[in-house]
């Protein structure tokens, strides 16, 4: 912990003080039952999405599917409708909970081995495609050394990649080719990993024809949130390794990243533009006390962090959605949008 801000004694209290005072802060008190709650909130969300894609995967469909008008995005009416389906979802979901727990769960764990007070793992729900905005920590003291800060940083991406490696390989081989010629309107660009572990198992089609298992559907989510952590730069899991080894390196890797991403999002998916304004807003990192430093062991580790990022790094996760895609149906929206708000106001004009 740090020390505290404390009021300086008077000259008479130093000299009644046979030894130094020590000032000790109660960690805050944790709300358990929120934690509590958005953990059941987001399981209950990822399952719900896992089973519509258990469902469609039963049908040999993808199961990112959004060709089916039988089934929404999120879709808690057939939930509702049919309860029993809900037990649909729970291998995606368990297989999702575990990998993000586990990434925060390695922070978390670090933190408290250096006495640094950090939150409990926070979970979001979302109806979205996967059910859920991920998870994180806060952490809210000071971090003693850069050593400390390495450790905290590469231990969630390390402790979510190895049970995301796992259910990789599990969901790979329980997956079979989609039934005809049914093609996805989401379709999903796959990662190093996921292609070494198809040629790994003897896998003879392609990874786009391929109905995913929900468990392998999950180990793609979790590595694609790896990644995302592991982009050195800003306050990212990937910036902290890069300032703990060097702070003077890493406001230009961050610049650096923040520039690579622009085109990235042009030519390959929309979503970098967003990941280039969240790093170029959190380019400055807070200082840490330099000693102990990063060497030996955590170096080779550093090592190990850009390897994840080259197995996990997906440069286009979902196919024809570059900006270059995108921005023409942007566009000709816009100016229907333009059009039919231009007609609204002369017919209310009109009538008057």
């Amino acid at each position: 912990m740090s020390e505290p801000a404390s009021p300086r004694p008077t000259a008479l209290e130093w000299e009644q003080q046979s030894q130094p005072s020590l000032w000790v802060i109660p960690a805050p008190r944790q709300r358990w039952w929120l934690y509590g709650l958005f953990f059941v909130l987001t399981m209950f969300s990822t399952t719900v999405v896992g089973a519509r894609m258990e469902f469609y995967f039963l049908h040999q469909q993808p199961v990112f599917s959004l060709n089916d008008d039988s089934l929404s995005l999120f879709p808690i009416g057939w939930i509702v409708q049919h309860p029993a389906k809900l037990l649909l979802g729970l291998p995606f979901s368990l297989t999702l909970m575990f990998i993000l727990f586990a990434h925060e769960m390695g922070h978390y764990l670090y933190a408290r081995h250096y006495r640094v007070y950090a939150t409990l793992p926070f979970f979001v729900p979302f109806p979205s495609l996967i059910g859920t905005l991920g998870a994180f920590i806060r952490i809210k003291s000071p971090i003693p050394s850069r050593a400390a800060l390495f450790d905290i940083g590469i231990a969630g991406p390390i402790a979510g990649f190895i049970p995301a490696c796992a259910a990789l390989l599990v969901g790979i081989s329980l997956s079979h080719p989609i039934a005809g010629s049914t093609a996805s309107e989401i379709q999903l660009g796959f990662p190093l990993a996921f292609h070494l572990a198809a040629r790994l198992l003897h896998i003879r089609v392609p990874l786009s024809v391929l109905s995913l298992h929900p468990i392998a559907a999950a180990a793609w989510v979790g590595m694609f949130a790896t990644a995302l952590n592991l982009l050195p730069g800003g306050q990212l899991d990937g910036g902290h390794i890069v300032f703990s080894i060097s702070p003077r390196l890493h406001r230009w890797i961050s610049m650096f990243t923040v520039f690579a991403l622009v085109p990235l999002g042009k030519y390959l998916w929309t979503g970098w533009f967003l990941w280039a304004v969240m790093l170029a807003l959190t380019l400055r990192h807070p200082r840490v006390p330099r000693y102990p430093d990063v060497s030996g062991r955590r170096r080779v580790l550093a090592i190990c962090a850009a390897l994840m990022l080259v197995l996990t790094f997906t440069p286009a996760p979902f196919t024809h959605s570059s900006g270059r895609d995108v921005w023409p149906e942007i566009r000709d929206g816009s100016r229907d949008t333009l059009h039919d708000l231009r007609d609204g106001v002369r017919h209310l004009l009109h009538r008057r």
